[in-house]
């Protein structure tokens, strides 16, 4: 599997100082911030049960997962103005020095809660660094080639929650737990490091003033565009079943399913079906556009969804796992054909500001991923029955959302072209703008 970046470089490449190249590879960087803090940390989860003295299989340690993305999700509000008056960079610099606080107080927090309070601002952190990402990248391209250079950026992201239990087992075994947190400093400092080389991308005559009215103003832009709203909402219930999938994966997989040696393969083998599919998104986009690529994705993965209940409520809670850890791979893989084409329509409207409409977006989805997913988690104990009908409920709830847009995209067309016969059509996203 090829991860070359590689284009001719143009005058607009250097004028940015960074190539193609490079700048997707330091934005992929950027991004697995907020991967390693995750990922990276799941093997961990029995030792950090036995610091803070929580039963054997606590499903508390879910909340180090789900308490972060609270953080990841509330800042991000506050960080989408800041980027769209400051700049990128200066925006940049503060998430990445929020996020090595939030990773140092959690690695010497002497209580549980504690650790909690440090996730979140370490999640509050990466909220910084995930807007600049998607800002610079919105302020670079555009449409589909928005969602190609995301795909791109993604096969590197993807390769994160590969390695990273691995990795993570390979630490614990070696050193204490709070270690992999001091990793994750480690590879914060070297992001900041790389990202000196980095040119403002916001122009100049796109800088907003940071005041309530214009923030506000901004938001209520967002909120005011159908394709942004839709489509974000849309995100959110899908970035609800990786929540849930990152906050019960050690549960399942470890103990309902009785696998704890193997977890790090299994976990691994997951993500492997994400990077081979966000991989081949972009050539799919390039080919078939977003929307058909949208459209196909649903139409594989609803009946997935269906196959995964039917598994869980004929195993009786505690199915195959050759048969339904396949199955839910399959369907979170079909997620990478998905949230880099939805994020990327959402953003395509609201260019001109769109360090706040990466804030809004983002908070939206992941704030409200994070409830879903807290949701659906807790409701796993010894049965993945309860995880599977969330994960369906979740899809179809997404496809609702997606179905909603384009239903009413076309019927403003009708009324368009009823009113005006001789006007040309428009495409779901133009039409919205």
């Amino acid at each position: 599997m090829s991860l070359s970046f590689s284009s001719p470089t143009t005058a607009r490449d250097r004028e940015y100082r960074l190539g193609r190249t490079e700048l997707l590879a330091l934005i992929s960087a950027i991004m697995a911030l907020t991967a390693v803090a995750i990922d990276l940390m799941l093997p961990a989860f029995d030792d950090i049960r036995d610091t803070f003295g929580l039963a054997d299989g606590s499903a508390d340690t879910g909340q180090i997962v789900t308490v972060y993305f609270f953080g990841l999700a509330i800042a991000q509000v506050f960080y989408g103005p800041l980027a769209d008056r400051f700049g990128r960079k200066p925006t940049l610099y503060l998430g990445i020095g929020i996020y090595i606080v939030g990773a140092m107080g959690s690695a010497l927090a002497p209580t549980f809660g504690l650790l909690l309070l440090g996730r979140f601002v370490w999640g509050a952190g990466a909220a910084g660094t995930r807007v600049v990402a998607m800002a610079i990248v919105r302020d670079r391209f555009e449409g589909d080639a928005m969602a190609k250079a995301m795909s791109q950026v993604m096969v590197v992201f993807m390769l994160v929650p590969i390695v990273a239990p691995a990795v993570g087992s390979a630490i614990v075994s070696v050193v204490p737990w709070p270690g992999l947190f001091w990793l994750c400093v480690a590879w914060a400092l070297m992001v900041l490091l790389w990202s000196f080389r980095l040119m403002e991308t916001l122009n100049p005559a796109n800088r907003r003033p940071l005041n309530p009215k214009a923030t506000f103003s901004g938001f209520a832009e967002v909120c005011r565009t159908p394709v942004t709203a839709g489509y974000t909402i849309s995100a959110l219930f899908l970035q609800a079943v990786f929540t849930a999938y990152l906050a019960t994966s050690e549960v399942i997989i470890s103990d309902i399913f009785d696998r704890r040696e193997q977890f790090a393969l299994i976990f691994g083998s997951v993500a492997v079906l994400f990077a081979i599919t966000v991989f081949m998104n972009g050539r799919a986009v390039d080919r078939f556009g977003i929307e058909r690529v949208v459209t196909g994705a649903f139409s594989v993965i609803l009946p997935l969804c269906a196959l995964l209940v039917a598994l869980a409520i004929v195993g009786d809670g505690v199915p195959n796992i050759w048969l339904f850890m396949p199955t839910l791979g399959l369907i979170l893989a079909s997620f990478m054909f998905l949230l880099p084409n939805l994020n990327s329509a959402a953003m395509t409207p609201v260019g001109d500001i769109a360090g706040t409409a990466s804030a809004l977006t983002g908070a939206v989805r992941i704030a409200g991923g994070a409830a879903l997913g807290a949701l659906i988690s807790s409701q796993v104990t010894d049965s993945v029955t309860p995880f599977a009908v969330g994960v369906a409920a979740m899809c179809l709830g997404a496809a609702t959302s997606v179905w909603v847009v384009r239903y009413r995209a076309s019927r403003r067309l009708s009324v368009a072209v009823e009113a005006n016969p001789s006007s040309s059509p428009l495409s779901p996203a133009a039409s919205a703008d």
